[in-house]
């Protein structure tokens, strides 16, 4: 029987990879970071497990437990440097890899990763992608597009009619629900040993924060305006709500590079969950 072992599993990605994993009757060693977060998972075929992702040898005991294990790199603190810890967390479970039996992993990446140094996520995660590859188990990389879940911070100003945003009103940009990338995630973890490589995971269609206003202002019963960050402006703009200079600086960067990427995939894995049905349920509560 192949255990599947599954980090960030109390978080928006990892609940859903253990919910589809679970329907499936398959059974589930779910990773997280708090007693309080495995006493709510723990059940059924589901075993959960507390370890730290800091912990290399821990966490590769954890590792051979079971064959297949879906990988998640935790986002660093931004009011310290987000950067440098994203980068040692993605050390640190891929080091764990080394001797640990397993024979496929998935690895949760985004959009826009690329080789280089302080662009957020789009280095730590690509650098998480490499370690992965390296580590010479098969590997299956599920590059996810900008998070709804990000949205949820601008349902209180979009309730007072403005919507701040970094990107342009107008501009496209490629969206998805998380539990989409779970959904997508337990399938590939249940794929032939042979489904590797990089697949792009998106909603059912391309939005623009034009969009995103249109769909709060409709559940919110008023206008709502975007209001763009100028790009000069974005590091200050990160600062202001608590980002240390050196991930202000990333993060701006990450922004800019999205603003100018030109070059999105054709063929993305769709999900199922629109933007329309994200922010009813955002707004509902």
């Amino acid at each position: 029987m192949t255990v599947f072992i599954i980090l960030g599993a109390g978080g928006n990605i990892g609940s859903q990879v253990v919910k589809s994993l679970s329907e499936a009757d398959q059974p589930v060693l779910a990773v997280v970071h708090s007693a309080e977060k495995a006493k709510a998972l723990e059940g059924g075929a589901v075993e959960a497990v507390v370890a730290d992702v800091n912990d290399s040898a821990a966490l590769r005991k954890v590792f051979q437990r079971g064959k297949r294990a879906f990988l998640l790199n935790p986002p660093g603190n931004v009011s310290a440097d987000s950067n440098a810890a994203e980068l040692a967390t993605s050390k640190s479970i891929t080091d764990a890899l080394s001797d640990s039996g397993l024979e496929k992993i998935v690895v949760a990446s985004t959009y826009g990763a690329r080789p280089g140094d302080g662009i957020g996520d789009l280095t730590t995660l690509y650098d998480f992608e490499q370690r992965a590859k390296a580590s010479g188990i098969p590997t299956a990389i599920d590059r996810g597009a900008y998070y709804f879940t990000n949205l949820a911070m601008l349902a209180e100003p979009a309730s007072k009619g403005t919507l701040p945003a970094t990107f342009a009103a107008t501009m496209e940009l490629p969206m998805v629900d998380p539990a989409d990338l779970g959904v997508v995630a337990a399938e590939r973890l249940q794929s032939a040993l042979d489904d590797v490589g990089i697949v792009y995971v998106e909603g059912p269609e391309r939005y623009t924060f034009g969009d995103v206003a249109a769909a709060f202002a409709r559940h919110q019963g008023r206008d709502v305006v975007v209001k763009t960050t100028p790009r000069e402006q974005l590091a200050e703009s990160f600062k202001a709500i608590g980002f240390s200079e050196v991930s202000a600086e990333a993060y701006a960067r990450m922004t800019e590079a999205t603003i100018d990427e030109t070059d999105l995939p054709k063929l993305p894995r769709r999900g199922r969950i629109t933007l329309d049905a994200y922010i009813a349920r955002l707004t509902r509560g």
